[in-house]
């Protein structure tokens, strides 16, 4: 118990967005569930830390061993890696596709890298890695009446989810030296220079891309949510929350896209909160 305490805690202290779902479920999908962050967050720190790119493929070639371990069931209850002890205990309760971290650490490949994506179909192939494979981990511990047509639906919730977030960090990721959103999309609308500066490039149609991105993501919405009916109430109001505080994100972003130039659109808590009350009572928020 105390490996998931730790995992908890991981997930209480970095998990803006995520934990007010969770909170939502019942103690063993909970704790499941923060097993499953915590791993995941380990590979993202890995991969957005200031090591160098040789000690940050050794770290996720080590994370993949650690996997191995988990799938083999050799791992031990007195393992000092309390995340590694969690996720076998979770592994054992719940039927996850732990090659669902695999691509997770595939996506975060691609960034060191340095990948770029020339079309929409590119940058889904990165999405499916880095954010649909969580949602079908999930899906290992929520349940599903049909689990094809869940997994389906829960790697396009991934894509609207991850859309967002790529919205959202425009600028940060361009700080960084990282563009996520395809190539010909920049060309079309006169954005190949970058995002760098506080405001649109010069000439460009900057509200026209955020539109065309956004309503992309819209559509992935509308069709992952499709998840819902699915799943048991608990599990639908975890989702439901969570979708819904990066749907009206989503909102935010499109009603005024110059402001992902200025900083992180994020919502405050108290509307945070209300998402997931409307989640547990049915609402899709």
């Amino acid at each position: 118990m105390a490996a998931y305490r730790y995992c908890e805690a991981v997930t209480a202290l970095q998990a803006r967005n995520f934990s007010y779902g969770i909170r939502l479920l019942p103690e063993p999908k909970r704790l499941g569930m923060s097993a499953l962050y915590a791993l995941a967050r380990r590979v993202d720190d890995i991969g957005d830390g200031e090591l160098s790119a040789e000690r940050k493929t050794e770290l996720l070639r080590q994370t993949r061993e650690l996997l191995d371990e988990v799938r083999l069931g050799t791992v031990s209850e007195e393992d000092t890696d309390p995340i590694k002890v969690a996720l076998a205990d979770t592994a054992r309760r719940f039927p996850l596709d732990l090659g669902g971290f695999d691509e997770l650490i595939d996506g975060v490949e691609m960034d060191l890298k340095g990948v770029e994506y020339q079309t929409f179909e590119d940058l889904k192939v990165y999405c499916r890695c880095v954010a649909g494979s969580i949602g079908r981990l999930s899906l290992g511990i929520y349940g599903s009446e049909n689990p094809k047509l869940g997994a389906e639906y829960a790697d396009t919730l991934g894509l609207a989810l991850q859309l967002t977030n790529i919205l959202r960090d425009l600028r940060e990721d361009a700080l960084n030296g990282r563009v996520y959103l395809p190539t010909e999309d920049l060309v079309r609308f006169g954005c190949e220079q970058g995002f760098a500066l506080d405001r649109p490039p010069v000439g460009a149609d900057f509200t026209g891309l955020i539109a065309f991105e956004a309503e992309r993501a819209q559509e992935a919405f509308a069709d992952g949510l499709r998840l819902l009916p699915l799943l048991d109430r608990r599990s639908r109001a975890c989702t439901a929350a969570m979708a819904g505080i990066y749907h009206r994100l989503l909102g935010r972003i499109a009603a005024e896209p110059e402001s992902v130039l200025r900083g992180r659109v994020s919502l405050p808590g108290w509307e945070k909160a209300y998402v997931a009350l409307s989640g547990l009572a049915g609402g899709r928020s």
